[in-house]
């Protein structure tokens, strides 16, 4: 059933029952480290670098980046520097020495199919089938699919209910005409934000069949006059000119940096001068440190897709190289939180 107001929340908080879902894999993560990896007895005698580490376990950066974030807001690791020293837990707990070692504990669950894509990831840097079914193909190439599409459009579209209605409370939209919804799935995020903003109107850029699923769904919602599907794929064409806001939500996390960038690019080349981005996400602080919900979805992220959650740190630098300035962090809810920043 879909709300026919998208302007009244529930009326009870449920960041505990995503936070089950967006860190299930986190565990997983773990155990790895200790059983596959004895990552943390290396440690203790090696203080290193990400890189170091990448080297001594012939293991790729994104993954340990995500690995290593994930330790940190676990309290198991410190940052000192570019380097990553243990924590006194993980000394006495997780260093196989250690009278109080418990890998023994973990040892069990070294088979379990997420616990093994894990170790693949981290040594090839490929993302993991979705949800580790072994007959799915790439997320990418599965969203061609319009069974799939679908289904993993819907379940996106759920999330969005609550988190689009916080996002558009929040959004400094006052002065914004046009907005386009970059990847928008079933268009739950550009309806919320006419919902709220009656002065706007939007457009979600999707490509086929996803276009399909956000037309049925936009319309469902009443809102066809209010928000518009227009069929394109990102990576393939430019986006479309004419909008002084740019909307992506829960997108650059699927993605590597490099494909991050080309994507910002054309986003600052379609927004009108002095245009506002819209970067809707989860995001890691900029020590790299957590918080840890947001470095456990990281884990789940990085074992799935080619992406992960981008820290502060990450993206701000990014933005300006681009031609962005005056950048603004907003928490919302359940871990999320939005960046804006104006097109020079």
């Amino acid at each position: 059933m879909q709300p026919t107001d998208l302007r009244l929340g529930p009326s009870t908080d449920p960041t505990f029952i995503y936070r089950y879902r967006d860190g299930l894999y986190a565990t997983d993560l773990l155990t790895c480290a200790i059983v596959t990896l004895d990552l943390f007895t290396w440690l203790d005698a090696h203080p290193s670098t990400s890189g170091e580490i990448c080297r001594q376990f012939q293991v790729a950066e994104r993954p340990v980046d995500v690995m290593l974030t994930l330790f940190a807001s676990m309290n198991l690791l410190e940052r000192h520097g570019d380097r990553v020293h243990l924590t006194p837990v993980a000394r006495e707990h997780l260093v196989r020495a250690s009278p109080f070692f418990l890998g023994p504990y973990y040892a069990a669950l070294k088979d379990r199919p997420v616990t093994k894509d894990f170790h693949q990831v981290l040594r090839h840097d490929k993302p993991a089938n979705w949800g580790s079914f072994k007959d799915e193909k790439d997320w990418a190439k599965a969203m061609e699919d319009e069974t799939f599409a679908q289904s993993f459009t819907a379940a996106m579209d759920c999330r969005g209910v609550f988190l689009g209605q916080a996002l558009a409370r929040a959004l400094p939209c006052a002065p914004c005409k046009k907005l386009l919804d970059i990847a928008g799935g079933s268009g739950i995020y550009a309806c919320s934000i006419a919902a709220q903003h009656p002065h706007l109107t939007a457009a979600v850029f999707e490509k086929s069949p996803v276009h399909k699923v956000a037309a049925a769904a936009i319309a469902k919602r009443g809102f066809t006059e209010r928000v518009r599907v227009l069929e394109g794929d990102m990576f393939k064409s430019e986006l479309p000119g004419g909008f002084d806001v740019h909307l992506i939500s829960n997108v650059l996390h699927d993605w590597n940096e490099k494909t991050v960038e080309s994507l910002l690019r054309k986003s600052h080349a379609a927004l009108a001068p002095g245009g506002m981005l819209v970067i809707h996400d989860v995001h890691i602080n900029e020590e790299k440190t957590g918080p840890f919900p947001n470095a456990a979805y990281s884990a789940l992220l990085m074992h799935s897709s080619e992406g992960k959650c981008y820290s502060l740190s990450e993206l701000y630098p990014m933005l300006r190289s681009l031609g962005f300035e005056e950048m603004k962090f907003t928490p919302t809810v359940a871990d999320r939180s939005f960046i804006t920043a104006a097109r020079r």
